[in-house]
């Protein structure tokens, strides 16, 4: 029961991360709409507003001619060649923003952006919460090390490739949101890619406007594979668990391929907006797989080998998942509810 739990939970915040891909995707090339402002995007800033660059036809021929071709691959060592070249474009991705930021922060053409949250009332504080399961999800990875580790020669590798990971992640996101936030300010998006759809003050404006676009919506297609790598073969085990290894069968890898991607590519064009994926995700099988599972295990200690410090903050990292993450589903619904009822008076 207990690993049919985990399969479940494991399908489902990869699952969630694909579609979050597809709606970054399809904002970046099709546009998004933000309190009634549409951010046009990157097909639209070319030819205009057309039926073939609309979010559905957009997100339909990146899953046919992008997605699909890259799900088939059976094996994660197939895809290092596309995962070399997503490293480099995220790293083209922060190397361009950064730039922009420092060129605009030396002309004088950056005010001083707002540090810290207004905090007014309860429901301010309650509010800040809902940033915990976005922080969260963003460090979820725990899926994929077995994965990577089944077909490395030396097991010894995983260790150094994991903390690498982690450096490489930390940076990117640190980078992005201080020079991202410095660049916006309180005008910052959800989806911050939405904001380059405009005039930044600086020469050449426009092609840096798609080039840091372009090159990060190119990055989450090709981490894509790798991620579905992990959910394929979760779900598998969960429906076939006394079937034969899923890549010597391929009747039933085309037909778990095609069902997942049909799923997530309804998903993609049901879900509005990207901050409510990420804050639900994080807020349920993000936390769990981040911190309640490790707690527990580290709790339950089979070969006795966790101290007391250890087991006194397995207990302590499960009561403040709970907690925040209890106020941040909260703060969400709260928010969404609100927000609907505004619209309708």
């Amino acid at each position: 029961m207990c690993n049919l739990f985990l399969f479940l939970l494991v399908g489902w915040i990869a699952g969630e991360f694909l579609v979050n891909f597809w709606l970054i995707a399809g904002d970046v090339l099709s546009g998004t709409s933000s309190s009634g402002v549409h951010h046009f995007g990157v097909l639209e800033g070319w030819f205009g507003s057309h039926w073939w660059n609309s979010r559905f036809f957009v997100v339909l021929l990146t899953t046919l001619c992008v997605f699909t071709p890259l799900a088939c691959f059976k094996r994660v060592d197939s895809l290092r060649y596309t995962s070399a070249v997503s490293v480099a474009l995220a790293v083209v991705f922060v190397v361009i923003t950064a730039g922009i930021a420092i060129v605009k922060l030396i002309s004088g053409g950056i005010s001083m952006p707002k540090l810290f949250p207004e905090v007014t009332d309860l429901n301010s504080v309650w509010n800040l919460f809902t940033a915990v399961p976005v922080l969260v999800t963003a460090y979820i990875c725990h899926y994929n090390v077995h994965t990577i580790d089944n077909e490395l020669d030396d097991s010894s590798q995983i260790k150094p490739i994991v903390r690498t990971s982690l450096l490489l992640c930390s940076t990117v996101y640190i980078t992005t949101s201080f020079f991202g936030f410095l660049l916006f300010g309180d005008q910052t998006l959800d989806d911050v890619l939405a904001n380059f759809d405009s005039n930044l003050g600086i020469p050449y404006s426009s092609i840096l406007n798609d080039a840091v676009r372009v090159s990060y919506a190119i990055h989450l297609m090709l981490v894509f594979p790798i991620i579905f790598h992990a959910l394929r073969l979760n779900l598998d085990g969960l429906v076939f668990p006394s079937a034969r290894p899923l890549s010597g069968d391929n009747k039933r890898f085309a037909g778990v391929t095609a069902a997942l991607l049909l799923v997530i590519f309804l998903a993609a064009n049901f879900i509005p907006s990207i901050w409510d994926a990420f804050q639900f995700t994080g807020a349920t099988a993000a936390v769990c797989i981040a911190f309640i599972f490790p707690a527990a295990i580290t709790l339950r200690d089979r070969h006795s080998i966790a101290s007391k410090k250890d087991k006194i903050l397995s207990v302590f990292m499960i009561v403040l998942a709970v907690f925040s993450n209890a106020v941040a589903v909260y703060s969400d619904a709260r928010a969404m509810f609100t927000k609907s009822d505004d619209s309708q008076t």
